[in-house]
């Protein structure tokens, strides 16, 4: 396996994280121990979130093998089913201050290729992403399904520190995490 990681820069790569998007939806699993995604996007969401922030992909061949979308507040509104997500980041606060006080940058999703698993691709994605946009903003944030363990484990490893936990309209819990690049 020789991957090549990288920011997304064309339509084939954006389909190809579209087709790996499909491989891990929650309503196309049979099991859920290997982690899931639950927001699709489409090739021009992606490109609009893309000129904000690049997304970092990792490449074998023309093969999408894993990527980390990332997400501005500039396109906050664009994800209908993100939308909450936003509405709790700005009732938060991270060392006492505010978020919306921060140049913050949101993972929108990540997604690793089953035959690519347990092999670093997720933490050298992550050592990608930091080195993209590390420069650019103070911390990267998301929110996990707290029944995604395996993301949530994964996250934990690379350094990321919940900051909040919330349920949603149905009940769901999600938990809030923050990698903090300013330290």
């Amino acid at each position: 396996m020789s991957l090549i990681f990288k920011t997304a820069e064309t339509y084939e790569e954006f389909v190809g994280i579209l087709d790996l998007q499909q491989e891990n939806h929650i309503k196309n699993l049979e099991s859920l121990d290997q982690g899931f995604v639950f927001a699709e996007h489409t090739v021009e969401d992606l490109w609009k979130m893309n000129s904000f922030a690049p997304h970092i992909i990792a490449k074998d061949d023309e093969h999408v093998a894993a990527y980390i979308l990332a997400m501005t507040v500039d396109c906050k509104d664009d994800i209908e089913m993100l939308i909450p997500m936003f509405e709790e980041f700005d009732q938060l606060e991270y060392k006492g201050i505010p978020l919306s006080e921060y140049n913050y940058l949101v993972v929108g999703q990540v997604a690793v290729g089953k035959e690519y698993r347990g092999q670093g691709v997720f933490d050298y994605c992550y050592e990608v992403y930091r080195a993209v946009h590390g420069d650019n903003f103070d911390f990267a944030i998301t929110e996990i399904s707290d029944q995604n363990y395996r993301s949530l484990a994964a996250h934990y490893r690379v350094g990321f520190r919940e900051l909040s936990r919330y349920p949603n309209a149905d009940g769901d819990i999600w938990v809030i995490v923050v990698w903090d690049w300013m330290e």
